[in-house]
């Protein structure tokens, strides 16, 4: 009786919840949130395989209406509550092709690029009440498969190619649906949906401002703020963090300076991956559920969920512990957020913004170099809080430094060293040098690192090697797309076929792969043919 007395309470909470959604900002409302104790049953019953495809759902009828029903019929068993669902809900679909949407075959790999960009690309978006996506006021290109929505830090790689392949105002509408997300949400989203506006990602966004052809005043302004308004997001910690703790995305290091951390303001398992993150804190000895769930969500946060990078056991995820953890790409993207403001101000003659990020720019660099440089071992990396020194995870993200710029030269001469000695692989640039069964750790390579590390290293003049991981990675997408037709999220770089591990299926697409190998294909034109494939 009480578990009954208990449901049915849950049940009322969850109505009230829905009946006053109007009355709320419905944005800030998960479909967790919304559908309460419907919601676990479908995670908690697997009802799809996905746990992504319920969250994603499109309500047919009001919620309020459709909680009525669930106390009313309270259906049992993954049949019924599938056959519930199915009636009250349009159900998503996992591929990358819209109704009615044609992708031609047997095309050159560049022009099946080409073809790709309008199959992917979406219009503005006004979603319904219960729906989990948010509002974008202009049109925009998804990654394909599960991916339904933009995501951030891959939409600067998508960019890439979309400006290789003259899709400027593409790239300019993208900005503008950037630009609105952090006016309505104070951030940009993981992803444009209800359920990822507790976190962020790789802040990538000042450097989409620099594939920006809007240079004019005004523009500028509108950049500059919507900047400012991400950096305030990142460095709102600062106004809590203890002499030597944390707050939100800020840590205070030994020294007193500042540095970030990845942060996810919720605690509770993922929407979206739900029954997973359940089942990884219970094998979590010893540890908060809670804890598990803020460390599971912040390495979302991360981009890399999941990685060895993250974990005190290597092989387990449940010791992951992302939160203690001060990572060297996202401190070297606030340091080009910084900058960037700084420049944004030069050009508008604002001279105390351009003192004041001048220094925090200033102020990051030399944190970084004394944190996330190990002179001993030559190499970057992320420094741990529980230990006071570097993690020994040698991953890709140590190419970030290049990257952005802030490493010196002999710095970057000792990482070309250890790139080529520990992470080139046969078909690229792997993401670590360990094999765990996680999707961002070998034999896993992926477009965005092999960008980064192609771009780095080619700044600091190492170009043997940037060319060695480029031809590298066309071969091996070059050779899956001959063999399947398809562009994939990531890639085994190890025997160059379709990546594994993770989460999830193998998605193909593929937003971010598209445009790194188009801007590829330009830099090292001679590597694949032009030549149609045979497809299967």
């Amino acid at each position: 009786m009480r578990q009954t007395g208990s449901l049915i309470r849950r049940l009322v909470l969850a109505t009230l919840a829905a009946t006053t959604l109007t009355a709320a900002r419905a944005q800030d409302v998960t479909p967790a949130d919304l559908y309460g104790p419907l919601f676990e049953a479908i995670q908690t019953g697997k009802v799809f395989p996905d746990g992504k495809t319920f969250v994603d759902a499109v309500p047919r009828r009001p919620v309020a209406e459709i909680m009525a029903d669930y106390a009313r019929d309270r259906p049992q068993g993954a049949t019924a509550l599938r056959a519930f669902v199915e009636a009250r809900f349009i159900i998503p679909g996992d591929t990358p092709v819209p109704d009615g949407a044609q992708v031609a075959q047997g095309l050159p790999l560049k022009a099946h690029i080409a073809a790709l960009w309008p199959v992917l690309t979406r219009p503005a978006l006004e979603p319904v009440e219960g729906s989990s996506a948010l509002a974008l006021p202009s049109p925009y290109v998804v990654p394909g498969g599960r991916f339904r929505e933009i995501y951030y830090w891959d939409t600067y790689f998508t960019m890439l190619g979309l400006k290789a392949d003259g899709q400027d105002a593409l790239v300019e509408s993208m900005l503008e649906n950037f630009e609105a997300l952090i006016t309505e949400h104070g951030h940009i989203p993981n992803g444009a949906r209800t359920y990822y506006l507790s976190r962020s990602q790789p802040p990538f966004f000042a450097l989409m401002v620099g594939l920006s052809e809007r240079k004019d005043a005004v523009s500028r302004r509108t950049q500059l703020a919507a900047m400012q308004g991400e950096y305030a997001f990142w460095m709102k910690g600062a106004e809590c963090v203890a002499a030597t703790g944390a707050c939100d995305h800020v840590v205070r290091m030994p020294d007193g300076a500042l540095l970030n951390r990845y942060w996810d303001a919720r605690d509770t398992p993922r929407d979206e991956s739900w029954a997973e993150d359940v089942a990884t804190a219970s094998e979590a000895e010893g540890r908060p559920a809670a804890e598990v769930y803020r460390d599971l969500r912040s390495g979302a946060e991360s981009g890399w969920d999941f990685s060895s990078r993250w974990f005190d056991d290597p092989q387990d995820i449940a010791t992951l512990h992302t939160t203690e953890i001060v990572p060297v790409d996202l401190n070297s993207l606030l340091w080009t957020l910084e900058r960037t403001i700084a420049a944004h101000c030069r050009a508008l003659a604002e001279r105390a913004c351009v003192r004041d990020f001048d220094h925090r720019a200033g102020a990051r660099k030399r944190a970084m170099n004394r944190y996330l440089w190990n002179a001993s071992e030559r190499r970057f990396g992320d420094w741990d809080r529980r230990t006071g020194r570097m993690t020994s995870s040698v991953s890709a993200a140590g190419l970030y430094p290049l990257f952005t710029g802030w490493a010196n030269r002999s710095q970057a001469r000792d990482t070309a060293r250890q790139t080529e000695a520990v992470l080139i692989a046969p078909g690229g640039l792997r993401t670590t040098a360990l094999t765990t069964g996680q999707q961002w750790d070998a034999p896993n390579g992926w477009a965005p690192l092999q960008w980064v590390a192609i771009s780095g290293l080619d700044r600091y003049g190492h170009r043997a090697t940037a060319e060695t991981i480029g031809t590298r990675w066309l071969g091996t997408v070059d050779r899956v797309y001959r063999e399947t037709g398809k562009m994939l999220e990531k890639y085994d770089v190890e025997q160059q076929r379709p990546g594994g591990g993770g989460e999830y299926p193998l998605q193909d697409g593929f937003g971010w792969t598209n445009g790194v190998t188009r801007v590829l294909l330009d830099r090292y034109p001679d590597v694949v043919s032009e030549t149609a494939p045979t497809m299967p």
